[in-house]
């Protein structure tokens, strides 16, 4: 079943003889529970491209579908709470709530939009994660590592249709980042989830089942 959509997806900037073509065209799809990396040079178009899958930013043309929906269909309100429910985050700067402890991060996302938290779901996700110990402590007591667990296990603990990491080690130490990604694989296989990681990192791309290679804002390996 295909999660993930994008169909002739276009995003230029400026006009005429300044115009940047930052997607010139992309059309791919990505089915429920793939772990797929988008890899790219810098100003490849990876960036803006998972800004327009998460609808973070709306394109020049063509569309974006999640569940068989057309994302930039939906007005800015409507878009907002459809990402909050349908779509997990992970960044580099792990963007973790700095007064708030760990489990409180991690369930920010649920109890914001008014839902109850599955607390056996949420177990799980902190056990897989190796975050029993920590719960109560805050962000600024973790190391990198762990801060970016966290914001793993706050992206998992709403069932998002998709997770959208970017850059997701870019704060990593190499021995960090493996383990770091290799929880997001296991992660990914135990849930079922749906992960899409851009990455300018060759040997963490090969980690995912497979690999998008995007290059002057046109796929050239799918």
């Amino acid at each position: 079943m295909e999660i993930l959509e994008t169909q002739d997806l276009r995003k230029y900037y400026g006009a005429g003889d300044t115009e940047v073509r930052a997607l010139d065209g992309i059309s791919f799809s990505v089915q429920q529970g793939e772990f797929v990396s988008i890899i790219g040079t810098s100003g490849s178009g990876k960036s803006t491209l998972l800004h327009m899958l998460g609808g973070l930013d709306r394109p020049t043309s063509g569309k974006v579908m999640v569940e068989g929906r057309d994302i930039f269909a939906l007005k800015d309100d409507a878009l907002t709470i459809f990402r909050r429910r349908k779509i997990g985050f992970v960044f580099q700067a792990y963007n973790l709530v700095p007064v708030l402890s760990v489990y409180e991060n991690i369930v920010l996302p649920i109890e914001l939009d008014g839902n109850t938290v599955d607390a056996g779901y949420v177990q799980q996700i902190i056990e897989t994660l190796g975050l029993g110990s920590k719960l109560n402590n805050l962000p600024s007591q973790l190391s990198g590592g762990q801060q970016q667990r966290v914001a793993i296990a706050r992206a998992l603990a709403t069932k998002p249709a998709i997770i959208l990491a970017d850059e997701p080690t870019g704060n990593l130490d190499s021995h960090t980042s493996q383990d770091v990604l290799s929880l997001m694989k296991i992660s990914s296989e135990k849930f079922g989830q749906t992960i899409v990681m851009i990455t300018h990192n060759e040997e963490i791309a090969q980690l995912a089942q497979r690999i998008v290679r995007i290059e002057d804002g046109q796929i050239v390996r799918r």
